[in-house]
């Protein structure tokens, strides 16, 4: 009997440390790596001044960051956020309806406030700094995988903190992947978790439309079955 459990428990550790770590689905053609300290550069869904464009005629919603610029007139620009009704408050013309308008019905609007009493033909500007419906998702082997909002600038490690952060009984902190599209390519970069938490690399910047990947340890992925495949006995047994 004994004989049996030991050669049954080693047949089950060795199937659990050889198994294959599961990959990443990813669509459409191979992605192309970049390396060891190469910037991947701006993913195709935000601008060079940091407008993110992912969506098409995205229409601001509560909280995003407006600034709302009029030509010739600096002491009218302003920086506001988006309140929970949507609404945003400038100088002259008050309240203004911005949540649910896409941003050049906003500054149409803005335009004909300013041009019936205090502006002749203004020209307005809505640039918006920061969106809430920029989403980047996180999974593999971290803690609540899924789509998170971000909000601003988010680094790696706290997009990685938004899901939770990893499960470190299984993840591999050496193996963490971004997929991103720049130039209409397929990117992927590799990123070192243990490095970044140290100072020994940069934690990078993570955009929308991001795929941030938390990839399993082989070794720790089986060990973790393994312990599963155990009868739970209440007591020592022979191994």
């Amino acid at each position: 009997m004994k004989r049996f459990l030991h050669a049954a428990l080693a047949a089950t550790l060795f199937l659990a440390l050889g198994a294959p770590a599961a990959e990443p689905p990813v669509a459409g053609p191979a992605p192309q790596a970049v390396a060891a300290g190469q910037d991947m550069g701006l993913p195709d869904s935000t601008t060079r001044a940091g407008e993110y464009t992912g969506k098409s005629e995205y229409r601001i919603g509560p909280q995003d960051l407006l600034k709302v610029s009029i030509f010739m007139n600096e002491e009218l620009e302003r920086e506001l956020r988006v309140n929970a009704t949507g609404q945003i408050s400038l100088p002259l013309i008050g309240v203004v309806q911005a949540g649910g308008k896409t941003v050049l019905e906003l500054e149409t609007e803005i335009a004909e406030k300013l041009g019936k009493t205090y502006l002749q033909n203004p020209q307005v500007t809505v640039f918006i700094k920061e969106f809430t419906s920029q989403r980047v998702t996180v999974e593999g082997a971290v803690k609540k995988a899924g789509i998170y909002p971000i909000t601003g600038q988010t680094s790696l490690l706290q997009a990685i903190a938004l899901a939770g952060g990893t499960d470190s009984d299984v993840a591999d902190d050496e193996a963490v992947v971004v997929f991103r599209t720049v130039n209409g390519q397929r990117m992927v970069a590799k990123f070192n978790l243990q490095d970044v938490r140290n100072g020994a690399a940069a934690d990078p910047q993570i955009y929308g439309d991001d795929i941030v990947v938390v990839n399993e340890s082989k070794a720790k992925r089986g060990f973790k079955r393994f312990l599963q495949s155990i009868p739970i006995v209440n007591a020592f047994v022979l191994y």
